[in-house]
């Protein structure tokens, strides 16, 4: 799995012109999986992202995370984090997961964080989003599940 992490003051998410998600400080997760991914890819990347210290402290050093922060989380599913450009212009994504397992292990990253205790606003699966948010630093973290060690 691979995400893209975005420290935000705020973000949403609209589909056919009407809000479905919303968050105020916290985290944009665009969320993708691969045809490899498991559920223990899930759960690494849920545990990465929550325990991941990217806001400040007192002192204004990135050494609090989310909940110790009190924000939330957006987690928007984007298979096109799997696009392969490294032959021609336009990108393949053979390396992206079939949408069962996607929306399953989707589904699943977002259940683990929720039961974290984490407020977590979703996107909607294969649908066509328009994603607003506020970058707040501007900080910005891939993390990805084939590189854990």
């Amino acid at each position: 799995m691979r995400a893209v992490i975005q420290r935000v003051v705020q973000a949403s998410v609209a589909v056919d012109g009407g809000i479905i998600g919303e968050i105020g400080a916290g985290l944009v997760v665009l969320l993708a999986v691969s045809r490899n991914d498991k559920t223990p890819d899930a759960d690494y990347l849920a545990e990465k992202i929550i325990g991941l210290r990217v806001f400040d402290d007192e002192q204004g050093k990135m050494n609090r995370s989310l909940a110790e922060a009190g924000g939330a989380m957006l987690v928007v599913s984007q298979f096109t984090l799997y696009g392969d450009v490294r032959k021609g212009k336009r990108p393949s994504f053979d390396m992206a997961a079939q949408p069962e397992l996607a929306k399953q292990l989707y589904e699943y990253f977002v259940e683990r964080v929720r039961a974290s205790g984490i407020h977590c606003e979703t996107g909607k699966f294969q649908a066509r989003m328009k994603v607003e948010l506020v970058n707040d630093g501007p900080v910005t973290i891939l993390v990805d599940s084939e590189k854990k060690f």
